[in-house]
Formats: structure tokens, C-alpha cells, sequence
């Protein structure tokens, strides 16, 4: 890479793997794979309540649900909020249905 400047023309080596690093942390952001993301979580517990309430759900709102397994329960989680705000906005609209749904502290992966 050449750079210009005010006192003279400079040639910068970067090594490939930066940019191959940078276009994984872009894709990896952009799917939601890091940084801190807010959930709703509407129930844990055995796997067949959870198809139901997943179900349930589906049904009523339109964010995006998963069941996720974390031993020994199942739980159902909704969104992948960018921020506290949108999350609340989305609970309170949930929380009509589910009264029980809240938003864990989002975990750093």
C-alpha cells in the first residue's frame, strides 16, 4: 500500500491476514455472532413447553425466535436487539402475552 503525505510518499506492508481478519469480523458482526446483543427470554424448562411456547409465539409477533439448549433447559429467546432500548420497546409489547419474559444481561461471546 502507497501513502502520500505532506513530507514524502511512504510505502506501508500489511500482512494479508488483517484483511482477511477484517472481512470475518465484518461478516461475523453483521450475523450477530459478537458483541453485546439484548434477548428476551419468554421460558426455560423441558423441550416439549418449549416447542409450545415457541409456537405460541410465532403465531402472535413477528421477531425472531429460537430455542436454544442450555443444559439441563430449553429456552426460548427472542430478538437480537442492538440496544436496551429496542429490547424494552419489544418487552412490553411481548410481556401482553408473556407476562414472565424478560432481558437477561447479554453475555459477551
Amino acid at each position: 500500500m502507497n501513502l502520500s503525505a505532506q513530507e514524502g510518499n511512504y510505502n506501508v506492508n500489511q500482512d494479508e491476514k488483517i484483511s482477511k481478519l477484517l472481512e470475518i469480523k465484518t461478516g461475523m458482526s453483521r450475523e450477530s455472532k459478537i458483541g453485546d446483543r439484548y434477548k428476551i427470554q419468554l421460558f426455560y424448562g423441558d423441550n416439549n413447553e418449549a416447542s409450545e411456547v415457541y409456537k405460541k409465539y410465532s403465531s402472535e409477533f413477528d421477531y425472531p425466535a429460537i430455542i436454544d439448549y442450555e443444559t439441563p433447559n430449553y429456552k426460548v429467546y427472542v430478538g437480537n436487539f442492538r440496544n436496551r432500548l429496542e429490547a424494552d420497546r419489544a418487552l412490553l409489547k411481548i410481556k401482553e402475552a408473556f407476562p414472565g419474559a424478560f432481558i437477561p444481561k447479554p453475555k459477551r461471546r
